[in-house]
């Protein structure tokens, strides 16, 4: 078959169609016919060669997909032949066919698109463990969301919203801040005109946020540690102006607050199970009513990954970016 994969590492000009040996499903896993692929910035992290698949993973970008079911590895009930999944899967979604575990999918609630789908589980899976397992945000608090107008930071909004949480987010074209606010955000700062940290503490009447959600690192750890409440969590998903910073322990310890962060690639098989199942319970049926749904950017033909990732890298994407057969 042919899927696409990086040559080298570069930039998006690296990414080639190459000939693959069909996927085989093994135990627990179905074969899927690939309908659409989400592209994520952890396949950008791939092409460059800054990550690298696991051992035994294939070259083969893509983490999450929709398809339908068109063989079933040992194990597997074959009454989900036929099925539309949409999977997390270690690699190989930028292809018509791919492999995925049981264990990381979901059949797709009826309302959703193919598209939609294929938009869904990284995210899903990060805001959960992120958000709602590391940082623990709880119905009632207040969450500052960075980067809200991204694929992460839309179904971050709406699944905070959900939760009956206060959700401020940050980003830096107005233009986009109704749409935010119909998202579900209750106050929208533009980071390049305001002060971020002045303004979350102003909302909440000096009191501060409970929960970050970062992918800035930098200086701006230490503005948003000035921004939290007593007892607050800080959750780093990457590190867009750099991994190394500045902390004052005593700050941490006099207010408790705490730091955290993860990648969901290393995630073990029974940690991204764990993961399925409380998404199964309490994020599923909010698709199924729409109360959640993935914002579309666009489309492109998987011939032309190479395009859709200059544009996610261009910072212009509102929502998801997902190839289509």
């Amino acid at each position: 078959m042919q899927a696409i994969v990086a040559r080298e590492p570069g930039d998006a000009s690296v990414l080639v169609l190459a000939e693959r040996p069909m996927p085989v499903p093994g135990a627990g896993e179905v074969l899927l016919h690939v309908l659409a692929a989400g592209i994520n910035r952890p396949d950008i992290m791939q092409r460059q060669g800054i990550a690298r698949p696991a051992p035994g993973i294939t070259d083969v970008l893509g983490l999450e997909v929709c398809g339908e079911v068109v063989a079933c590895g040992p194990g597997v009930d074959t009454a989900l032949v036929g099925q539309r999944l949409m999977s997390l899967v270690p690699g190989g979604g930028y292809a018509p066919w791919c492999t995925a575990s049981v264990d990381h999918s979901f059949v797709v609630p009826a309302p959703l698109s193919d598209v939609e789908a294929a938009a869904l589980p990284e995210g899903l899976f990060t805001v959960w463990h992120n958000l709602f397992e590391l940082g623990r945000l709880a119905m009632g608090e207040t969450v500052l969301i960075h980067g809200a107008a991204g694929g992460i930071g839309t179904l971050a909004i709406q699944m905070a919203h959900a939760a009956g949480c206060t959700v401020i987010v940050t980003d830096n074209d107005e233009s986009r801040f109704p749409e935010l606010k119909a998202l579900g955000a209750d106050l929208a700062i533009c980071w390049p005109d305001t002060d971020f940290t002045q303004a979350c503490l102003d909302y909440t009447a000096g009191r501060g946020v409970d929960v970050v959600l970062d992918i800035v690192g930098g200086d701006y750890v230490r503005r948003n540690l000035q921004a939290m409440a007593f007892g607050g969590r800080h959750v780093s998903l990457s590190f867009m102006q750099g991994s190394a910073v500045n902390i004052e322990l005593l700050t941490l310890m006099q207010r408790q607050l705490s730091l955290h962060s993860s990648t969901m690639r290393p995630q073990t098989h029974y940690e991204k199970s764990r993961m399925a199942r409380s998404l199964a319970r309490h994020v599923i049926p909010l698709l199924k009513s729409r109360r959640i749904a993935p914002r579309i950017h666009s489309t492109f033909p998987v011939a032309q990954a190479a395009a859709s990732h200059a544009l996610l890298e261009s910072g212009k994407v509102f929502g998801k970016l997902v190839l289509v057969p």
